[in-house]
C-alpha cells in the first residue's frame, strides 16, 4: 500500500504515477505495457509505471491524497485516511504547500530548453519523468526515498580535493571528511536493498593537502557501517593531465608515487548473489572485457558538461548493466551534472538522483531533455494510443 498526492495533470488525465521507490511493490518487472483493473474498472500499466484508466479522470481533486494498493485482480485506488486531532478523515484536498508540478504550455517553433522544462517546481521531486526522479536535497536528511528499496547505488562523492563546487566546501580537514563519508555511507546502506550493491568512484589516494589513502580509508568505513567488500575495478581514465611535481627530483630524498587512476569498489549489503532472477543486457563481450578489472575509457570534460568533476556515461552504464537488471532502481546520491540517469535511461533503468545544488539539478533536466526525453510529449499520450518503450524516452 502506498501513498501519494495527485498532481494536476494526474487528476486531469485519469493516471497515477506510481512512485520509483514503490515499483518493487506495486508493478514489480514489468517491462511490457499490460492491461488491468482499476476500482474493477478496466486499466492498462506502462513501462514507465504509470496507470492509466478512463474511470480516474476527474475522479479526485488535483492535490488529493489517495492510497494505491494491489489486489489479485488489479488495484484500488481511494481517498487516503488520516489522523487529525484524535478523529479520522479522509483528506480531500492538500493545500497550496504541497502543490505540484506546473508543467510547460505548448508553443509554435523550436523550444529553448527553458520552454521545455517544467516551469515551477515547489514541491519534492525536482523533477520526475516515466522512471526518472531528481531530488533537491542533501542526502544526509532525505527522507523521501524509502528504506531497503534501491538494486545499485551508483556513485562518485567529493574528493576532498578542493574542487570548486557551487555550494560545498571540498578542501576540509580530512578527518572531517571521513566523517561527512561515514555518514552518507550509512544512509545509504540503510535504502539498499538486502541484495543491494554499491559502485563508488572514489580515487585510489590523492597528494593534495596531504598523502591519503583515501581508496583504504573509505573502504574501510564502508565495511565498518555495514557494507560487505566484493571487489575493485581499476578506472584508467587515459586523458589524466601529466604530473610536474615529482617530489625530489631524480632523488631518493622524497619522490612522489602517484597512480593516474581512480577505482569503482564494489560493494554489497547482506547477499551478494541476488535473490531475485531479472533480465540481464549485457553482452557476451561485455562481459568478458568489463569482469576484467582494468578499464580503459576516457574520462569527461568538465568544460563539455558545465560541471567541475563529471564522469562520463560509460562508467555508470558499465556499472548497471554487470551489476543490476533491466528495470532495477539505482540511487546517485550525488546527482552532480545527471549522468548516472542518462545512463539509466539508455540501459532502462528506474533512476533517482539527489543533489542539494539546485543549478546542478538544473543542468542534470536540461542534459536529460537534450538525451531524449519529450516530457510533454509523453504526457499527452493517452492509454489507447501510447507504444512507449525506453527507446523513445
Amino acid at each position: 500500500m502506498v501513498n501519494k498526492v495527485l498532481g494536476r495533470m494526474e487528476a486531469l488525465k485519469g493516471f497515477i504515477q506510481i512512485p520509483v521507490e514503490s515499483r518493487g511493490e506495486l508493478i514489480g518487472d514489468l517491462l511490457t505495457p499490460c492491461k488491468t483493473l482499476v476500482n474493477d474498472k478496466p486499466a492498462r500499466l506502462d513501462t514507465y509505471g504509470r496507470l492509466w484508466s478512463p474511470s480516474l479522470k476527474g475522479k479526485f481533486p488535483a492535490g488529493s491524497l489517495v492510497e494505491i494498493s494491489k489486489t489479485e485482480q488489479g488495484y484500488q485506488v481511494k481517498p487516503a485516511v488520516t489522523k487529525h486531532e484524535g478523529t479520522v478523515s479522509t483528506v480531500e484536498q492538500i493545500k497550496e504547500t504541497e502543490s505540484d508540478i506546473t508543467f510547460p504550455t505548448t508553443i509554435q517553433g523550436e523550444k529553448s530548453d527553458a520552454e521545455i522544462l517544467p516551469l515551477s517546481i515547489t514541491q519534492k521531486p525536482y523533477f520526475q519523468a516515466g522512471q526518472i526522479c531528481i531530488y533537491n536535497d542533501d542526502i544526509l536528511t532525505i527522507n523521501d526515498i524509502q528504506n531497503g528499496s534501491i538494486d545499485l547505488i551508483m556513485t562518485s562523492p567529493p574528493y576532498d580535493v578542493d574542487i570548486k563546487y557551487e555550494n560545498y566546501d571540498d578542501s576540509i580537514p580530512y578527518d572531517e571528511y571521513l566523517e561527512f563519508t561515514r555518514k552518507w555511507l550509512a544512509k545509504c546502506y540503510d535504502l539498499a536493498k538486502p541484495d543491494g550493491r554499491l559502485c563508488l568512484n572514489i580515487p585510489l589516494d590523492k597528494n593534495k593537502g596531504g598523502q591519503q589513502s583515501v581508496c583504504a580509508d573509505i573502504t574501510t568505513i564502508a565495511k565498518e557501517v555495514g557494507w560487505r567488500y566484493h571487489s575493485t575495478v581499476i578506472w584508467n581514465e587515459q586523458n589524466i593531465s601529466r604530473r610536474t611535481a615529482w617530489g625530489s627530483w631524480m632523488s631518493a630524498s622524497a619522490p612522489f608515487v602517484i597512480a593516474p587512476v581512480e577505482v569503482i569498489v564494489v560493494l554489497y549489503k547482506k547477499t551478494w548473489e541476488k535473490t531475485r532472477k531479472g533480465k540481464s543486457d549485457i553482452t557476451r563481450d561485455e562481459f568478458i572485457e568489463w569482469t576484467n578489472g582494468v578499464w580503459n575509457f576516457s574520462g569527461e570534460s568538465r568544460s563539455r558538461i558545465g560541471h567541475p568533476s563529471p564522469f562520463p556515461v560509460e562508467l555508470p552504464k558499465r556499472c548497471m548493466k554487470l551489476f543490476s537488471f533491466v528495470g532495477d532502481t539505482v540511487l546517485d546520491p550525488f546527482l552532480g551534472s545527471g549522468t548516472t540517469l542518462i545512463a539509466c535511461l539508455e540501459t532502462n533503468r528506474a533512476g533517482i538522483g539527489v543533489e542539494i545544488n539546485r543549478n546542478y539539478c538544473e543542468l542534470a533536466v536540461r542534459r536529460l531533455q537534450r538525451h531524449g526525453i519529450s516530457y510533454q510529449k509523453m504526457l499527452d499520450e493517452t492509454p489507447q494510443t501510447s507504444s512507449l518503450n525506453m527507446d523513445k524516452f
